[in-house]
């Protein structure tokens, strides 16, 4: 291995010169670093940008380091670029190799590239803001990014987050989850009707009408019904928003985990105790694959912040 300089003024390592599987060529550290900053961008011409290297050459070293793997890691077929599932896997596996090579460069631990924790909806709930806070107290070095995505995994089976706050049960496989909590369930009604004026609902109450169900990112479905007492009707939308409007609006009526009360106020929609529906577990998770470093920290902070709660 020996040490160049990159466009940016780093030292890079160019390691197997002639040991290349598609070209012939090595693989430098700025064939990963190209990698991750399109993984992050989801876009060549930002990922260029951020590098201060041009598109086309941006390009090139992406083909360069698919060449050389023999794999392709970034679909191309949308203007907003994807990674493949190999992609998925490949970046874990390129942002240990990176921050090993800073890490080794940087004794001070100077570099630290941010934590990016999604979630589709509602977040860590109550302890959202306790978390944020303490991570940036014990771990300033490393940035906590909290990202909403709408899908039912909040983009980690993307490579899109590093982990994800999910509620219910996920069936992605690749995943490692750990149940954080349990929420109740609530009913979201329109504040002006008629199911508003009671202090607590059951699931019969909302199976008399439409209820509104968010298929992308959302947890209920109408398996949540007894099967012979299912729901006169349904209507389908794609994110928590629409969701929120359409009950504002009087076409339906929803179901939620409890936090969705505190963290999605709308004036338009009233939030009551579903008494007789199941819980909700919220779970962390993460890939079955190196991460970034810095996951262990983030499990153990967000257990400590529930068990405080429960000890109090």
């Amino acid at each position: 291995m020996s040490l160049g300089r990159s466009g940016d003024g780093r030292t890079e390592s160019h390691a197997g010169r002639g040991s290349g599987r598609g070209s012939g060529r090595g693989i430098e550290v700025r064939h990963l670093r190209a990698f991750l900053a399109i993984a992050d961008e989801g876009n060549v011409t930002r990922a260029a940008a951020r590098l201060r290297l041009t598109q086309p050459a941006v390009s090139r070293t992406l083909a360069a380091l698919e060449q050389h793997l023999g794999i392709r890691l970034v679909d191309r077929s949308t203007h907003h670029l994807v990674l493949t599932p190999e992609g998925v896997v490949f970046r874990d596996k390129a942002a240990a190799a990176v921050a090993a090579f800073d890490e080794a460069l940087d004794s001070g631990g100077l570099r630290h590239r941010p934590l990016r924790l999604g979630h589709p909806w509602s977040a860590f709930g109550p302890y959202t803001t306790p978390l944020l806070r303490r991570w940036q107290e014990r771990y300033p070095q490393t940035p906590l990014e909290l990202l909403r995505i709408d899908d039912r995994t909040a983009g980690l089976t993307r490579g899109e987050v590093d982990a994800a706050l999910l509620r219910g049960p996920v069936e992605a496989p690749g995943l490692i989850t750990e149940v954080l909590f349990d929420e109740d369930r609530v009913a979201a009604v329109a504040a002006d009707g008629p199911l508003a004026a009671r202090a607590t609902l059951r699931l019969a109450d909302l199976a008399r009408g439409t209820v509104v169900l968010n298929t992308v990112s959302g947890i209920t479905t109408v398996d949540l019904w007894p099967s012979d007492a299912r729901p006169a009707a349904t209507l389908t939308v794609a994110n928590t928003d629409d969701w929120l409007a359409a009950i504002a609006a009087g076409r339906g009526v929803g179901v939620s985990a409890a936090s969705t009360a505190d963290m999605h106020p709308h004036s338009g929609v009233a939030y009551r105790p579903l008494v007789d529906a199941p819980t909700v577990p919220v779970l962390l998770a993460r890939r079955d694959a190196p991460g970034h470093p810095a996951l262990p920290e983030l499990a153990a902070l967000a257990r400590e912040i529930v068990g405080r709660d429960a000890a109090e």
